[in-house]
Order: structure tokens, then sequence, then C-alpha cells
């Protein structure tokens, strides 16, 4: 696969890197075979019937069929990985790594707490916002969606708001949102219409408690309906209940509609768009229009690195049609076409941690806090980490810059910067190069912040979005990425199935 794609020659992956790439591949193919795999032993092919089925992917492995292709693949990739997925002598045995969310406990991740200390500290930390008004409003054009505030009332969630009301909870910056509705209503009815698809737009409202911890107060379920012209919501509220309950199931449910919207967001935009596709352009150009001795190049090079060759490999494997993201992210083929709608509202200023966290309302500035901002949410590892390195990589810009632009002049007056900027907006960013929130690269303050803002997201925001993929997604129940069924309903098939058999019902 290295070998089918261009790339300049000094982009190409290192010794290190390719074993790497090579073994995160044979994991990642692993995954999708599993369920083929399991016909040759299995009684309900292609389906898993329990949590344990797929648990035991990690703690038995499965019998694997005496073919000569696996012997094959071993002796090609003698790497310690491939060795340990596919084992020589005895039994044939396909085994996975356990992921860290069941290495614990394996019922950890259906917990309310595990799932809130997810939405901050999980693989997707970046999308929570404070709820500045009660019950959320839509931003979607009316005249084409009609209304669509959401029916979450005081009556759903005032019970568990340590007795405040809603108004209380709101001025006291303790009501929060996970909010997918708009981003994924648009989208919805096509998205319907593939087979095996049925995947709601949710809403989920949390509070911080009185002990600092974030807990689910209601989530919203809403489907499209095609009413008067209007592509408006049918929507239903669920609220937390205890285990062990068909009800209880059906919070679990509402839960994993959840993170099936939250996984394709994550993997479309937080991961794919806003830190690998943004990122090229800055690549591109720092190569064609800064000479490997200008400062500004030896700054940002050492964050670039890889970058060309995993988006190569990543358009041949993962965005292109068929590939990876259409088979197993919700939006299928509509995949592309929804991130490419997200880039027309993406802001290079507001891609800096502060402004997000200010932006979404997660921290207010204070000039008397360390890092000019503080947090709302003070156990919020993502943000709380992520202001220390943010601030490391500011000072370490600022400091270097000052070498060699002692004053704004000297900026105005570097060609080479000049060329590099123009091109990132103009060519590289081209279909955003009117929008008014470009910095002017007229000053040493606006190259110290656009650099500081490149490097924070070719490293600690990709890290964020990037790492926690298998620890956490990698036991699919605890981050679905596509649903197939409605919520059971009383008096239906699905619902009687939920009462025999609630684990077989929700895989």
């Amino acid at each position: 696969l290295l070998e089918q794609i261009y790339v300049p020659r000094d982009e190409k992956f290192g010794h290190l890197k390719t074993s790497d790439f090579l073994g995160y591949s044979i994991k990642a193919i692993t995954q999708g075979i599993l369920p083929a795999v399991r016909t040759y032993v299995d009684t309900t092919p292609g389906e898993f019937d329990s949590f344990q089925d797929i648990i035991n992917l990690y703690e038995g492995g499965i019998k694997l069929p005496n073919v000569p292709a696996l012997e094959e693949l071993r002796k090609q990739f003698p790497l310690q990985l491939i060795k340990d997925l596919l084992p020589v002598g005895g039994d044939s045995l396909l085994k996975l790594p356990v992921p860290h969310i069941i290495q614990a406990d394996q019922q950890a991740w259906r917990t309310d707490e595990e799932f809130s200390r997810e939405v901050l500290a999980g693989v997707n930390p970046v999308m929570i916002t404070r709820l500045t008004e009660f019950p959320p409003k839509s931003s979607l054009d009316p005249s084409k969606f009609g209304d669509h505030t959401s029916t979450v009332t005081a009556a759903h969630i005032e019970k568990n708001l340590e007795g405040l009301t809603v108004q209380q909870a709101l001025e006291s910056n303790r009501l929060y949102i996970l909010d997918h509705h708009d981003r994924f209503m648009p989208f919805l009815i096509d998205v319907n219409n593939l087979p095996g698809n049925f995947i709601y737009a949710t809403r989920t409202l949390f509070f911080l408690r009185g002990d600092g911890r974030l807990t689910p107060l209601a989530i919203e379920l809403s489907e499209p309906v095609i009413q008067g012209g209007l592509t408006t919501a049918k929507s239903k509220v669920y609220t937390p209940v205890p285990s062990g309950s068909v009800e209880g199931w059906v919070w679990e449910f509402a839960k994993a509609y959840v993170a099936v919207n939250d996984s394709g967001w994550h993997q479309l935009v937080s991961h794919w768009l806003n830190t690998h596709a943004v990122m090229e352009p800055f690549v591109i150009s720092t190569n064609r229009q800064l000479s490997v001795t200008h400062p500004v190049h030896k700054l940002l090079s050492p964050h670039y690195r890889d970058t060309m060759t995993i988006n190569a490999l990543a358009r041949q494997t993962l965005i292109n049609a068929g590939g990876i993201f259409e088979m197993t992210v919700f939006p299928g083929k509509f995949a592309l076409g929804m991130s490419s709608v997200v880039y027309k509202d993406w802001k290079f200023t507001e891609q800096g941690l502060p402004d997000d966290l200010i932006k979404r309302g997660m921290a207010v500035e204070d000039p008397s806090s360390p890092y000019k901002v503080r947090l709302l949410v003070s156990d919020y590892p993502y943000a709380a980490d992520g202001l220390a390195i943010w601030h490391a990589i500011e000072q370490y810009v600022s400091e270097y810059l000052a070498i060699y632009y002692p004053n704004d002049g000297v900026v105005q007056g570097d060609v080479e910067l000049q060329a590099w900027w123009k091109e990132v907006r103009e060519v590289g960013h081209g279909d955003l190069k009117v929008a008014p929130w470009w910095p002017r690269m007229q000053a040493v303050g606006e190259l110290a912040k656009a650099c500081t803002t490149i490097i924070w997201i070719g490293s600690a925001l990709h890290a964020a979005v990037n790492f926690g993929q298998y620890p956490y997604a990698g036991f699919l129940p605890n981050r679905p990425t596509v649903s197939r069924r409605r919520m059971p309903e009383p008096g239906t098939e699905q619902y009687a199935e939920l009462e025999r058999d609630p684990e077989r019902a929700f895989i």
C-alpha cells in the first residue's frame, strides 16, 4: 500500500513509522475481519450474541481456519504485533489487545459516570459546550427545517439539579450540552435511507454537581419528518434510570445513540478534518515558499512529520469511495460531503485552545489565572492539561521568533514569509480566502499566534483525538459507529426482544 501512493521522498515514512503503520493496519484489519471469521465457529454468522462474545475476542481469541494466506502474512510482516495477533504453532488464534476501557472493569463503560467522563477526557473531548439558554435552540434555517427547539423541559431535569431551578443552574454555569442535533439533522433522511441504518440526531444535557463531577440529565433523540415541505423533527426525551430493568436498558440505548453521533463526528471532523486535512495546506506552503534555512520552516517542520504520507494513505483507504469510513462510520457514502459542509464554517483563529474553550463557554477570560483563562469545569483533563501544553508552546514560539523578528517591520518585509501566508490563505485554504478572520501577518504577535496554533493542531490537539481511539473505541459497544434500528417501543417485537435478551438487542 505504501508503494501505491506518491509523496515527496523526504515525506516518506521512516523505518520505525513504517513498522508502526503496518502493525496498526493489521490491528484494524483484524477488527474488520473478525465478524467474517466468526462464520466458521458461530451459530449466528455475522452477529455477536452478547457482550461476552465481544470480550472473548480479546481474552481467548478465535480459532482461525487453516488457510495458507495466514502463514504468508506471518512471513511477510515479522513484527511483534503480528506475531502476537497470529502466533505460530498449536491452535491458530486471532487475538486483539484488551482495550483500556474494559481492562480493569468490564462493566465500567456502561455507567453514567464513565459516559460523562469521556465527554471531558475520552477520545472526543472537544465538543461539550456550556448551555446558555433553555430549552436549547436550533440554528437550522427555519424556512427549510421549521422549529427545531429542543423538547427537553424543566420537568425532565429539575429533579436532578440538587435543588436548583433551571434558571439558577444556567446562571451558575452548571448546565452543559453535547449537541449533535443541528450537525446531523440535515443529512439524516439520506443517511437513514442507506441499508441497515437508523440514526437519530441527539442532544445530551449534563449537570455539574456540587462535587465537581458531570452527570447526564437527559438525552433527546430526534428523527427527521417531512411536514408541509419542511424537514421537521419528531423527538423523544429520555432521562437516567438505574440499570437492571428494561427501562434501564432503554437508557443504555439512548446513550449508545449519542455515542454513534459522537463517533461519526469524531472520526470525520474532530480527527480527519480539524487536524489532518486542515494541516496539509500549511505543510505544502511551508515547503514551497520557505527555504529550509528559514526560521519559520525550522520551527514548524518537525510538527509536520508524516502528515503528508498519512493523508495520502487516508485518501487511498479511509475516506475514499467505498473505503473504511464509508463502510464503518454511519454517514456512509455521505461522509465526505458532510465534512465538506462543515469545513465551510472552519476558522483558523478558533483552533487555538484558549479561543476554542471560550467559544464553547467552557472557560472565561481571567487575567489573574496562570494561562489567562479560567475553566468553569475544573475536572476537565483535556482542557486543564491542554492549557499547560498550549502555554509552553506559546512561550517557546514567542521567545524563538523574538530572535529573528525584533519588530513588526521585519515581519512585513520578509518576502518568503509573506509569500507563505498568501499561499496558505489563497491557495491552500482557497475556499475560505475572503474570510475576514484571517490574520494579516503584519505583526510579530500575529505570526507567533499563527505558529502556536499550527503546532498545537499538529501535536497536542491531534494527540487528544487520535491516541484514545483503541483504548476507548476498541471495545465497540462503548463507541459504536452505526445504529441499525429505532429505539424499541413498548408493544413492538424489538421491545419484546429487549425484554428477552437485552444484550443481543443492544448489539
